[in-house]
C-alpha cells in the first residue's frame, strides 16, 4: 500500500475519528497513527498480517472506544493496551493469542470482548474484575474447564462454543447477570453439567448441542422445568 494512500486515510480519520484499513496486507500497526492519538475513537485493522502492537503507541489513544484487529497474526498483547480507559469494544477474533495481559482488568469501560479462534487454554481470570462487561466470545479456543472464579463474571452473554470443555464449576450458576450461556460442541458429559444452571441461575438460554449426551436427556433433569419457565418468559418479552 502506497504512502499517499495511507496519508489520505490518516487525513480522513483526522476529521471523522474513525480509522479503518482492512484487507490491505499490512504487516505492522501504522506508525502514522501517532498523529491521531488524541482524536481517534475507532480503529479497525482487521484482515491484515499484523503480528504485534507497538507498546509505546497503543496505550496513547485516550479517546478510543472500539479496536478491531480480527484475522491478524497477533501472538501477544502489550500491557500498554490496558491503558485504554474508554475502550468499550475489543475484537481480536482469529489471532494466535494464548493469554491476556495481567493488567487486562484495568479496561474498566469494556463492554464487548471477542476472542474467538485464538489459542486460550483457560478462562482469563482478569475478566472477573470488569464490571461493565456484557458480552464475551471465547468460542473456538482450547479451554478445557471452567473454574470457580467464573462466579464473579458480570457478563450477560458468554460464548464458549467449540472448545474442549469437560468440566464446569457449579459457581457458574452464581453469575448475577448471565442470561445466555453457549456451550455447543464441547466434551461435556451430562453428569458434568451443574444442575443448578437449570434450577438456580439467571440463565434463560442454554445452548449445549453437540456434546457427549442427547438433548432429550437434559430435559429429564431436575430443574429443567424452572429453566423452561425462564426461557419462555424471555421469549415472550422479545416476541
Amino acid at each position: 500500500m502506497g504512502n499517499s494512500a495511507l496519508r489520505a486515510h490518516v487525513e480522513t480519520a483526522q476529521k471523522t475519528g474513525v480509522f479503518q484499513l482492512k484487507d490491505r496486507g499490512l504487516t505492522e500497526f501504522p506508525a502514522d497513527l501517532q498523529k491521531l492519538t488524541s482524536n481517534l475513537r475507532t480503529i479497525d485493522l482487521s484482515n491484515n498480517k499484523i503480528d504485534s502492537l507497538p507498546p509505546l503507541l497503543i496505550g496513547k489513544f485516550t479517546l478510543l472506544k472500539s479496536l478491531s484487529l480480527n484475522n491478524n497474526k497477533l501472538t501477544v498483547l502489550p500491557d500498554e493496551i490496558c491503558s485504554l480507559k474508554k475502550l468499550e469494544t475489543l475484537s481480536l477474533n482469529n489471532n494466535h493469542l494464548r493469554e491476556l495481559p495481567s493488567t487486562f482488568g484495568q479496561l474498566s469501560a469494556l463492554k464487548t470482548l471477542s476472542l474467538s479462534g485464538n489459542q486460550l487454554r483457560a478462562l482469563p481470570p482478569q475478566l472477573c474484575t470488569l464490571r461493565h462487561l456484557d458480552v464475551v466470545d471465547l468460542s473456538k479456543n482450547q479451554i478445557r474447564s471452567i473454574p470457580d472464579t467464573v462466579g464473579e463474571l458480570q457478563v450477560i452473554e458468554l460464548n464458549l462454543n467449540q472448545n474442549q470443555i469437560s468440566q464446569i464449576s457449579v459457581k457458574i450458576s452464581c453469575c448475577p447477570r448471565l442470561k445466555i450461556l453457549r456451550l455447543e460442541e464441547n466434551c461435556l458429559e451430562l453428569s458434568m453439567l451443574p444442575q443448578s444452571i437449570l434450577s438456580d441461575s439467571q440463565i434463560c438460554l442454554l445452548a449445549v448441542e453437540g456434546n457427549l449426551f442427547e438433548i432429550k436427556k437434559l430435559r429429564e433433569l431436575e430443574g429443567y422445568d424452572k429453566y423452561m419457565e425462564r426461557f419462555t418468559a424471555t421469549k415472550k418479552k422479545f416476541a
